[in-house]
């Protein structure tokens, strides 16, 4: 649509790449290939119309049309075989016979389409992951859409938050119970240990609840208590700005799949499934229940504290900030 509008208004070719920041062969070839035949002008609807219809249609699969070959496939779902292990026993199986060589991707495809290879409908719940629609891949360096923005990466956290060697650096997490249909916001010091419970009532673990749960319990302590957190790039810290802001204590995010950036409080969450254990219903635990079980911990002595407890820790390090 895009290149109709720039058409509309006079540019050449060469122009409409650079607005686009495409190559000028590219706009050239879709201007020529898609031309509406009518009219002689480049019409975007026209034009998706008439690259649909060069799209290669799928063609009939080996499955579906060699008998021989979809019942070894079959034989071998219904014994749990997993679609790599069954692509590699096809070559042993027929090893002069490379028409009936299938790689892994292949047999899924027929596993989840059953239309396009034969199989019968039921088959998907015999793999390993039991679902019955396969779960889209992405690339490992694709963003997710409505990924965070303006974050602030690890790297450029203080060096006094990596050491432990002052209080306030706090790492976040939530830990959430069945069907992810409620959570407890953890927050847990990194020089003390000392832990913060966040009530999130109901279902509502949204960004907003989490601002508000955040300002809530963060505001009460005193601004040198209050110096980072670390995060990683769940949405619900999609209002991290609006954190900031309010409690002039920045955030910075872990990367990717990287949770041993945040190992306090994955030690933490991994203590607290004692007092909340996965799988159960997290929206029973009321805000007296949260401070009960963080008190209890801040009260426990910690071997990596020289068997002190993170509640003395942390005023201990308090009053040595102070003096």
């Amino acid at each position: 649509m895009r290149i109709a509008d720039l058409r509309r208004h006079g540019p050449g070719v060469r122009a409409v790449a650079a607005e686009l920041g495409r190559s000028p062969a590219t706009v050239s070839r879709e201007l020529r290939r898609n031309l509406d035949l009518g009219s002689g002008q480049y019409r975007p609807f026209a034009a998706q119309q008439l690259a649909s219809a060069r799209r290669a249609r799928p063609g009939r699969s080996k499955l579906a049309g060699d008998q021989v070959l979809r019942g070894f496939v079959a034989e071998r779902l219904e014994k749990r075989w997993s679609p790599e292990q069954i692509s590699r026993a096809l070559r042993s199986e027929f090893p002069d016979e490379p028409g009936r060589h299938l790689v892994h991707e292949t047999i899924y495809q027929a596993v989840y389409r059953s239309g396009l290879g034969g199989l019968r409908r039921d088959l998907p719940k015999v793999l390993r992951t039991g679902r019955r629609r396969r779960k889209p891949h992405r690339r490992p360096d694709a963003r997710r859409a409505g990924g965070l923005v303006g974050m602030t990466m690890i790297g450029q956290r203080p060096a006094e938050a990596a050491s432990r060697s002052e209080p306030g650096h706090w790492e976040g997490d939530l830990i959430t119970g069945s069907g992810n249909r409620s959570a407890i916001g953890t927050l847990v010091d990194r020089a003390s240990r000392f832990t913060i419970l966040l009530h999130l009532p109901g279902r509502r673990h949204t960004a907003e609840a989490v601002r508000d749960a955040l300002v809530q319990a963060m505001g009460q302590l005193p601004a040198q208590l209050r110096r980072s957190l670390t995060w990683d790039q769940g949405k619900e810290m999609a209002l991290h700005a609006e954190i900031t802001q309010t409690l002039g204590m920045p955030v910075f995010f872990c990367d990717p799949r990287s949770p041993w950036q945040r190992p306090t409080n994955e030690n933490t969450n991994g203590l607290l499934r004692q007092y909340f254990p996965k799988g159960s219903d997290l929206r029973v635990h009321g805000p007296e229940r949260l401070a009960a079980v963080a008190a209890e911990l801040n009260d426990r002595p910690r071997k990596t504290l020289g068997w002190d407890t993170p509640a003395a820790c942390l005023a201990s390090l308090r009053n040595d900030s102070h003096s």
